[in-house]
């Protein structure tokens, strides 16, 4: 169930139809323009008076910072996440920054907020730590600039659908296989980027012997 006029509203609109048809061929319904406004234990109501029965129900409502972060004395948003400058210094105190879903960033270009994606708080964790040296010797910041290098949807082990952005502002779609390799490699790329090369060499090896060790179970 969507709210909004199409699946994945902040993606390009090919995601979106892609994702949506991979949706369908799995057999997900998928209801749009549907707004929530109750969950009972017997089901969902939308607005529209619609009341779908269900005993399980997955809510996925967006970034919301916790809620101690209104506690801190400095600027926050409706969802809680630290209002800051393009240097991404908080908005009240130069000693802080603040990145990844609890940072809520300007994103000039777009007359918004940087979206709460991997790659934005990579980026962002780059800067930060260029932007900490230089304070420290009392250089001039630098400024956070969101590049979009495109999305990828993963649906499991069903399906991928994802675009690439070119270096000449266009963007290439993917599907399939290929789509599902660039993502794995760029799961791998965050955990290495976490954990380090000799915990995530563990950490594969583990996931591997695991899937062999354990028979697959078909539900009925």
């Amino acid at each position: 169930m969507e709210a909004s006029p199409r699946l994945l509203p902040e993606l390009p609109a090919r995601l979106s139809d892609a994702t949506l048809r991979e949706l369908h061929k799995l057999g997900v319904d998928v209801l749009l323009k549907q707004r929530v406004v109750e969950v009972s234990p017997a089901g969902v109501k939308t607005d529209s008076g619609q009341v779908i029965p269900g005993r399980i129900k997955v809510w996925a409502a967006g970034i919301k910072a916790p809620d101690f972060m209104k506690t801190l004395g400095l600027e926050t948003n409706r969802a809680n996440q630290l209002v800051v400058r393009p240097t991404l210094q908080s908005s009240g105190d130069d000693g802080i920054f603040a990145i990844g879903d609890c940072a809520a960033c300007p994103w000039p270009e777009r007359n918004g907020q940087v979206p709460p994606r991997a790659q934005s708080a990579h980026q962002m964790a780059d800067l930060v730590h260029d932007n900490i040296l230089r304070q420290l010797k009392g250089r001039g910041l630098k400024e956070y600039r969101y590049r979009d290098y495109g999305s990828l949807v993963s649906l499991g082990k069903f399906s991928t659908v994802g675009n690439l952005m070119g270096g000449l502002g266009g963007s290439l779609m993917i599907e399939g296989f290929v789509a599902r390799m660039v993502y794995l490699s760029l799961y791998k790329m965050h955990q290495l980027a976490l954990f380090g090369v000799f915990r995530v060499g563990m950490l594969t090896l583990s996931h591997f012997f695991r899937r062999s060790v354990h028979p697959k179970i078909k539900l009925h």
